[in-house]
């Protein structure tokens, strides 16, 4: 047994790591910090809506480069954005199922908690849907997890058990509820906004 979890943890640790890899940090203002995703190898970063309602925006990349960004799309609803930065052939997040989530599942988000960078919280998901009684806003989907989510989380990647991205953290609604708004949600946004421009290697061919 003692193997088997040790071999685990080995395991999350090197799907962080590759995580890591995609994970950017947003600056509002020159004050907030809020975090971010690549989402497409030309310079698409997706993250909250309200990390970036603080005024200019700049994105710092893994290798500590520093870009200002522009907002190409916001939705405050549904507190999704999707930011423009001028880089090209960056990593990108991959993507995983938010609709095959379950209660029970394993999953981490990633971010930079009260300013340490590239954090991580871990938990199971709760609930997966609309309507969810811990959850704002009237029919919005959801996914609830008991992990805490701290200032620096927001814009971060929620990823499942095979390191892949399944949500954008979002916000508490509880001691130890943390919600992400689901990733065929930011999908749907993204196929709506941008079109094929969004679409990184096939990932957006099914918004399901």
């Amino acid at each position: 047994m003692l193997d088997q979890i040790n071999k685990l943890n080995l395991n999350l640790g090197e799907l962080v790591e590759n995580a890591k890899g995609s994970l950017v940090v947003i600056r509002s203002g020159g004050r907030g910090v809020g975090a971010g995703s690549i989402w497409h190898p030309s310079g698409l970063v997706i993250t909250n809506a309200h990390v970036t309602a603080q005024g200019s925006l700049m994105v710092s990349l893994p290798c500590g480069t520093e870009l200002p960004a522009r907002v190409l799309a916001s939705d405050k609803e549904q507190d999704i954005a999707v930011l423009e930065i001028d880089a090209q052939d960056l990593p990108v997040i991959e993507l995983g199922d938010s609709k095959g989530l379950a209660a029970g599942q394993w999953v981490m988000a990633m971010g930079h908690p009260l300013g340490v960078h590239g954090a991580v919280s871990k938990g199971v998901v709760i609930e997966v849907g609309s309507n969810l009684p811990e959850a704002p806003g009237n029919g919005r989907e959801w996914i609830a997890a008991s992990l805490s989510l701290r200032p620096g989380h927001s814009g971060g990647p929620l990823l499942d058990a095979r390191g892949r991205m399944v949500g954008i953290n979002t916000i508490m609604a509880g001691p130890n509820v943390g919600l992400a708004v689901p990733v065929h949600v930011v999908k749907k946004f993204l196929k709506e906004k941008l079109g094929s421009r969004a679409q990184p290697s096939g990932q957006l061919s099914t918004v399901s």
